[in-house]
């Protein structure tokens, strides 16, 4: 736009030095005559002459006309498609957005869409999950746009862009801005606006690990381990690793999930003999984490069920879509 402005504008520079030296060699006018018979001429505000235009000095002026009315009606066209389809049209699409992320609710707020947020966002898309971007870097702005994600152009750091992601009404964020210090700040902010909020965090050192749990973080995730972690595995276990891979791969259409036991189900007060859910179900339940406790149960026959337990099973979709029947989690679904 600011080339095709520029190109215009010298265009108009020329068109008004040639009409101004056109009226001083044809009429013999001084320059300031001559420039002020130029500008009545290309701006047509049917001011009086200076004198009276000989022939070739009308026909020049007819020339003026046409070529700068020419020129005028181009620049409004361009001006007119840079405010309606660019900035209007900007504004347009990001108020819709906005009242899109309004309406959203127990969604997850991404901040940082880096190499870790860029996945993540990409993971939950495929899962069907909602959720809502949040950074302030051009390129990162590019390509989330690109991808058609939900995105709030701001600072994560900032108390408000994070209201405008909707984060009081959220059931999750993810910290994964570039810097350990950003992301203990974006954690503070996020657990003091949102209590229950779920928060992940990316760190890349023990030390930040320590702050970010501190200020609230309910697991903290350190890429460069779990790769340490996971080449070590392939190495030491590839069969096993080889068959997770298959299995939560959805290559042998198996999934691990997460499914809560709702106050109504009648599972509440049964032993996990009584309930009998392989049998019902199909699905293998691994464990129980136990709400208020934050940790593992072991798989016991004996083990009694409450409301708030959660079970991680793994079967294939019909299975835990049974499973989840049984417990009334409604929040077990897929697409694609």
């Amino acid at each position: 736009m600011s080339r095709r402005l520029g190109r215009i504008g010298a265009v108009f520079v020329l068109l008004f030095l040639t009409s101004t030296i056109g009226y001083m060699l044809i009429e013999r006018l001084s320059f300031l005559d001559a420039a002020y018979m130029t500008i009545i001429t290309l701006s047509t505000v049917g001011f009086g002459e200076v004198q009276s235009l000989s022939p070739l000095g009308r026909a020049f002026t007819m020339t003026v006309i046409l070529v700068g009315v020419g020129m005028v009606a181009f620049l409004y066209s361009v001006l007119a498609e840079y405010v309606i389809a660019g900035h209007l049209g900007g504004t347009m699409k990001k108020r819709r957005i906005m009242r899109t992320i309004k309406n959203l609710q127990d969604h997850y707020v991404i901040c940082g869409y880096g190499r870790v947020g860029e996945f993540v966002a990409r993971e939950l898309n495929d899962a069907g999950v909602l959720f809502v971007v949040v950074d302030r870097d051009p390129d990162a702005i590019q390509r989330c746009e690109e991808c058609g994600f939900l995105l709030v152009a701001g600072d994560a750091t900032d108390d408000d862009v994070l209201r405008q992601a909707g984060l009081e009404r959220a059931r999750g964020l993810v910290a994964a801005l570039n810097s350990d210090a950003d992301n203990v700040f974006v954690v503070l902010g996020a657990r003091f606006m949102n209590p229950d909020l779920t928060i992940v965090a990316r760190s890349t050192t023990e030390d930040a690990e320590r702050k970010l749990r501190a200020a609230g973080a309910d697991r903290v995730i350190s890429p460069y381990r779990m790769a340490a972690h996971r080449i070590a595995r392939q190495l030491t276990r590839p069969n096993v690793i080889s068959f997770l891979e298959l299995a939560l791969g959805n290559e042998l259409e198996f999934f691990l999930e997460e499914i809560r036991i709702a106050p109504d189900s009648n599972l509440v007060g049964h032993t996990m003999g009584e309930a009998g859910l392989r049998e019902r179900t199909g699905a293998n339940v691994l464990s129980v984490v136990r709400r208020g406790e934050g940790r593992l149960t072991d798989w016991s026959p004996a083990l009694q069920l409450r409301v708030g337990d959660i079970m991680i099973a793994l079967g294939n979709r019909e299975q835990l879509q049974a499973l989840a029947k049984l417990t009334g989690d409604p929040g077990i679904s897929w697409n694609g």
